[in-house]
Parts: structure tokens; C-alpha cells; sequence
């Protein structure tokens, strides 16, 4: 039970603070590790994630392309395979997350970027999977479902403050400054979770009572809204969803919003969350039912401003596990159930 008394449903606390420490962890070793490529003349950074994995990269991938000049790319593995790339060669640093570490996609990508003689990294739940196995330097953080996302996101924070550190485009001392604050997120999370349990089976019951829902985010609230329609809602739940980046909300996804249709908005925190804003303003306007998921109404002790502008996906997905916890025992549909994912061939 947490400090404030709340009892957390179907959850782990000592486990989700392992996994969460063990994330802010890898920073110290992947910044060697990149450190090492940079001196042997690396010169491009490419994400490679398929499905999920991919998508929780890309807050990094948009936070390198912003404000650093090292030319860094995101990437489909499938896509990449059967296309190939002139972005990947010998002077590559090639990053390829997989919780199981045995996506098929994800370990073709790593034998196209090691034929094209790239240095491959591997972020796995598993250490003894054909990804962590395979690649020139593995770094492995035990998690599972509910726990990935912020693992994910905070070990390619880690990967982005440190290419901007060995690029010169930090100031001096400010990785250390940032890593010390994400060393408390940890914490700060859990309480967070704890402070919003309450809250969350009223927005499980929301997408519960609907039938399909339009998801929509900015910034760095963008891949966690493409990630939960897809890989929560969908995969988990088979809730239909319709997810869309909050710039491209009045280009075409406006018409579907009328009377009873549903719209989830993750609102996050910087320059982005006007994009939002006006998504949120809109809505009811046309008798659409809006729900919004604020990180700037959570608390989190110790981290400054502009840190929590860069872990807005972290929060997000934080309090997102709570609505899903209670989403599955409303529907009694486990989040374990498939029909055809690693269940069938395709």
C-alpha cells in the first residue's frame, strides 16, 4: 500500500520501482557505450523498433532531430529490410528495443544493419534472447507489459541526452543535472499512480462505454496516444481506435466527431500542448464527449520544469497502467488475451 493510504489494483510497487531504477541505470553504461562509438567515428544514430518498441523511441528521435545536429532517424525494421537505407552503414549506431527480444522483424533488422556493418544496440527485458545475444552491446532491464513503456522511453531519454552531451550541444554539467532528477522519478511515479488510482476506473469505464474512440496527442504526448490505441486498445482490450497526431486532428478527423463519439486527449506540457488545447476547446463545441489526461496536474517531487516536459510520455504511460488495470476487470478481458498476436502465423 502507498503512503497515502490507496491500495493499488492487481499491482507490484516493489516490482515497478526495480524496473523503473533499473531503466534510469542503463544511462551510466549505454553513455560508455556511445561514448566508445563516437570515438570510432559514428556518425548517425538510427532507431529501429517495430510495433510498440518503435513507437516508445520516437519522444527521442523528435527530441535529437529539435536540438541536435547529429543526423538521427527512426525507422521500421520491416520497412528497412526490404528497402534498405543509405543511412546505415559502417559509421552507423544502430538502437533496436524489443521487450521479448525476439521479435522476427527486429532481429531481421539487426542482421540487415550488421551485413551493412553497422554497430548494433539492443534495449531487451531478456538476456538470453536471440536481440540480446546478437547485438554488439545489449542492455537488458527486466519488465513486462505493464511496466515497458516507461522503461522504454526513459533508457532512449538516457540514449538522447547523452548523444547531445557528446556532440557538445549540452551545457556542461547538464546530463548529470537531468539524470539526478530522473534518479527521482522512480518514486515520483509510484506516487503519482497512487494519487490517480482513484480516478481511474471512471476513465476505464469511459472507454469501456464506447465502441471506438479517436486518441490524440502532440509532442511528446503523441507517441504515448499512438501507443496506447494501438497496442493497449487494440491489441489488448480489441477496442477500436483511431489514433491522430492533435496538428492533423482538423484535417480531416474533425468530421468524424458528433454526438456521443469519443475523444481521449493526452495533454502534455511545453509549446506542444496549445496543439491540444485546441482539440480540447473543440470537441464539445460539436457534441463530442473529451476526456483529458493532463500531466501538468501531477505532482512530482523534485523534478524541475523542463524535466518534466521531457518525461511527459513517462506520465502519461504511468497512470495509463492504472486506467488499464481496471479497464481489463471491468470488460473481463485480461490484457494477456490474444486471438492471433504470436498466436498463429502471418
Amino acid at each position: 500500500m502507498s503512503d497515502n493510504g490507496v491500495a493499488m489494483l492487481n499491482f507490484d510497487e516493489p516490482r515497478y520501482l526495480r524496473i523503473q531504477e533499473g531503466a534510469v541505470a542503463q544511462a551510466g553504461p549505454l553513455h560508455a557505450t556511445l561514448r566508445e562509438r563516437f570515438a570510432a567515428g559514428a556518425n548517425r544514430l538510427v532507431f529501429a523498433g517495430s510495433g510498440g518498441a518503435g513507437i516508445l523511441m520516437q519522444p527521442a528521435v523528435e527530441l535529437l532531430q529539435r536540438s541536435s545536429r547529429f543526423p538521427v532517424f527512426g525507422v521500421l525494421p520491416a520497412e528497412l529490410v526490404v528497402t534498405g537505407s543509405a543511412q546505415v552503414d559502417a559509421n552507423t549506431v544502430v538502437v533496436i528495443p524489443s521487450l521479448s527480444g525476439t521479435t522476427k522483424e527486429s532481429i531481421a533488422a539487426l542482421e540487415f544493419a550488421r551485413a551493412q556493418g553497422a554497430f548494433v544496440i539492443t534495449l531487451t527485458g531478456h538476456a538470453d534472447s536471440p536481440l540480446a545475444t546478437s547485438a554488439d552491446a545489449t542492455f537488458t532491464n527486466f519488465a513486462e507489459d505493464d511496466t515497458s513503456c516507461e522503461s522504454f522511453y526513459l533508457q532512449s531519454l538516457a540514449i538522447a541526452l547523452s548523444v547531445r552531451e557528446l556532440t557538445g550541444e549540452l551545457p556542461d554539467g547538464e546530463r548529470e543535472r537531468v539524470m539526478a532528477e530522473l534518479r527521482l522519478l522512480p518514486a515520483a511515479l509510484l506516487a503519482a499512480k497512487s494519487s490517480f488510482e482513484n480516478r481511474a476506473p471512471a476513465l476505464a469505464a469511459t472507454i469501456a462505454a464506447n465502441p471506438w474512440h479517436i486518441i490524440t496527442g502532440a509532442g511528446a504526448s503523441w507517441p504515448e496516444a499512438y501507443y496506447y490505441g494501438m497496442c493497449i486498445l487494440e491489441e489488448m482490450q480489441w477496442i477500436r481506435t483511431r489514433p491522430v497526431h492533435a496538428s492533423d486532428f482538423f484535417h480531416g478527423t474533425l468530421e468524424l466527431v458528433e454526438a456521443g463519439v469519443s475523444v481521449l486527449v493526452l495533454a502534455g506540457e511545453g509549446p506542444t500542448r496549445a496543439l491540444t488545447e485546441r482539440v480540447r476547446s473543440f470537441v464539445p463545441t460539436v457534441g463530442g464527449e473529451v476526456t483529458v489526461l493532463d500531466t501538468a496536474e501531477v505532482e512530482l517531487a523534485g523534478v524541475s520544469a523542463a524535466t518534466r516536459e521531457l518525461v511527459v510520455p513517462v506520465i502519461h504511460a504511468a497512470l495509463l497502467e492504472r486506467v488499464s488495470a481496471h479497464l481489463e476487470v471491468l470488460r473481463d478481458h485480461p490484457l494477456t488475451t490474444r486471438r492471433y498476436y504470436r498466436r498463429i502465423d502471418y
